[in-house]
């Protein structure tokens, strides 16, 4: 396959590295990722300036945006191919949850929802990961059996995998996201000329570790593995909401 990857950890991260390594044995791989940490970018677009693209001595573009104009760039034209996938990672951390909200490693995933085959978004749950080579290796067999999969379009694989020995995983499971309460107070400092600062706290606690979730899956060392998609419309919700509206006229 002619594979797209990115992440939002950077151009030169080691879990890029490390995922541009096994996917090149079997595939046709371009990287183009952001030339800075982007953790937490989510969606967003870059419309307010032009973009830059470097390329580096290994090949790997690095662009002066988000994950998702990186995948936009790719997608749209800048390659002399269309990619029939992305995959998006290896990610320092783990977005689980409510992290799937802010995650640029989700929203480079997201960007290729128009593609062939559902885009990955691929993290190791330590955010010092020591075994990066395991969630290569989950994704390289994924990709082996995806076309295979049956699934509605513009779904994306948003995978988690234990920061373990691929030996010690229990296997997967297929999941829902789980939740995280709000986040705390964001941190105040003052800097050394006596201006106020604020840093934006960390990840709120879990309140949602059940069963089916992806904590629950990543907990017990097992992959965990959640469709996601763009449309945010609760469905559900639509009759309630119509019956209330139609109670004001």
């Amino acid at each position: 396959m002619n594979i797209l990857v990115s992440n939002d950890d950077g151009v030169l991260a080691p879990g890029i590295a490390t995922l541009y390594k096994h996917l090149s044995k079997a595939h046709n791989v371009v990287v183009i990722a952001p030339d800075r940490n982007k953790s937490g970018a989510s969606n967003a677009l870059t419309l307010d300036r032009p973009l830059e693209i470097h390329t580096h001595a290994n090949g790997f573009n690095g662009v002066n945006g988000t994950p998702t104009d990186c995948v936009h760039l790719g997608v749209a034209g800048l390659l002399d191919f269309e990619p029939d996938i992305v995959v998006s990672g290896i990610n320092a951390g783990a977005n689980l949850g409510d992290d799937v909200l802010y995650s640029g490693t989700v929203a480079a995933a997201m960007e290729g929802r128009h593609l062939a085959y559902p885009p990955i978004a691929v993290s190791a749950t330590s955010y010092m990961p020591e075994h990066f080579d395991t969630a290569a290796q989950v994704v390289v067999k994924l990709l082996d059996e995806i076309d295979q999969l049956s699934i509605s379009p513009r779904t994306v694989l948003n995978v988690n995998v234990p920061d373990i020995p691929y030996a010690e995983l229990k296997g997967q499971q297929v999941t829902r996201c789980g939740h995280r309460s709000f986040a705390g107070e964001p941190e105040k400092s003052v800097d050394p000329r006596g201006k106020e600062r604020f840093w934006i706290a960390g990840v709120g606690e879990v309140l949602d570790n059940t069963p089916g979730t992806d904590f629950y899956a990543v907990e017990h060392n097992y992959v965990s593995i959640t469709p996601l998609h763009a449309d945010m419309t609760r469905s559900a919700e639509l009759d309630i909401l119509e019956g209330w509206l139609e109670k004001q006229v």
